[in-house]
């Protein structure tokens, strides 16, 4: 068995091959191992890890990729994916910290939606209760995005959380949902 950063034994450890949309990894074992929890997407018999799922792997020692024969370190990876996305490295801290929290964290979908994430035990058996949005401090959000985002997820009988990272890199994680005032009649008057 492998090690992993930790120096614990590691489940399994895989390569891939890094790709314009993420990095292919081509092992039926390690395909079934990842895709069991929770990582990539099967495709036209191709299974692609996510930038931020190949960097969080790489990080804890389950994932070598390599470009053009080269092996890529961390930094390498995230260059790359950064050339893919401008958000790459947010996106892999807010993916990280929902992971090591325990949840499965799956691709959003729409404009506004970053993740999907299913709680423990629950992956492959239910749809994600909630949706995540990431927020940045200092980037404003334009209110009609965020009212779209609110409507998206209770048509859907999901919930909202939005993952505000302040300039540090911390993530703070807020519950969002519509408030309903009770209309006040004449009698109720305070």
């Amino acid at each position: 068995m492998s090690e992993n950063k930790t120096g614990t034994p590691a489940e399994f450890k895989t390569n891939g091959t890094i790709t314009g949309k993420g990095v292919v990894v081509t092992e039926q074992s390690s395909i079934d191992a990842l895709s069991s929890r929770g990582y990539g997407v099967l495709e036209d018999k191709i299974f692609t890890l996510s930038f931020y799922e190949s960097l969080y792997l790489l990080d804890k020692g389950l994932l070598e990729v390599r470009d053009n024969g080269l092996t890529l370190d961390f930094q390498a990876l995230l260059h790359k994916s950064e050339e893919n996305d401008e958000n790459a490295w947010v996106n892999y801290l807010v993916y990280r910290d929902l992971r090591s929290r325990g949840y499965v964290v799956r691709e959003g979908f729409g404009a506004s939606i970053d993740f999907r994430i299913y709680e423990r035990g629950t992956y492959g058996k239910d749809t994600a209760p909630y949706l995540i949005l990431i927020i940045q401090e200092g980037k404003p959000v334009l209110v009609d995005d965020l009212l779209s985002a609110v409507q998206q997820c209770q048509s859907q009988k999901k919930e909202l959380i939005l993952a505000v990272m302040n300039r540090r890199g911390e993530i703070v994680h807020y519950s969002v949902g519509e408030l309903h005032f009770p209309t006040v009649s004449e009698k109720q008057t305070i």
